[in-house]
């Protein structure tokens, strides 16, 4: 997916680990800026970097933190169906429109991959899914013409 410039990195653990989590940041230098919408909090590293820890509780996030993928640089990320469900049942726009790009250039491989997580872990959003699968491919389909100015 293209890459989008955010404020801040993402870090999702269990929510019976938050605490534990939150206090070694804290013994690191990180300092706690604010409770988050969503189980969590946003700290600032010593460097100054936003950093928001998120309390998972969902069955699915032991399994997503089991079998994490890692990015380019070596750094685990979760695997592309659990960000996916994590996006769908966000409440934030930003995150529906992430949703719709990255699908729209998945693979249908992929694709089946997040159809079977969405529909183990949430099955009512289903229907919302393939929805998104839509308007993704419509979005990435480079047009045929161009109307003239």
């Amino acid at each position: 997916m293209p890459e989008r410039t955010t404020k801040s990195l993402d870090i999702l653990v269990n929510r019976g680990e938050g605490d534990a989590v939150i206090e070694r940041l804290k013994a690191a230098g990180y300092t706690v800026e604010s409770r988050l919408a969503l189980p969590g909090y946003a700290l600032r590293s010593p460097a100054g970097a936003e950093v928001d820890v998120l309390f998972g509780d969902a069955p699915w996030v032991a399994a997503a933190l089991k079998q994490p993928h890692y990015d380019a640089a070596g750094y685990p990320v979760l695997n592309l169906p659990y960000l996916m469900l994590m996006k769908l049942t966000a409440t934030r726009t930003q995150n529906w429109a992430d949703l719709s790009l990255m699908l729209g250039l998945t693979s249908d491989e992929a694709l089946n991959a997040v159809r079977s997580v969405v529909a183990r872990y949430s099955p009512a959003d289903s229907e919302d899914l393939e929805s998104l699968i839509y308007l993704g491919n419509l979005e990435v389909q480079a047009p045929s013409s161009l109307p003239a100015d």
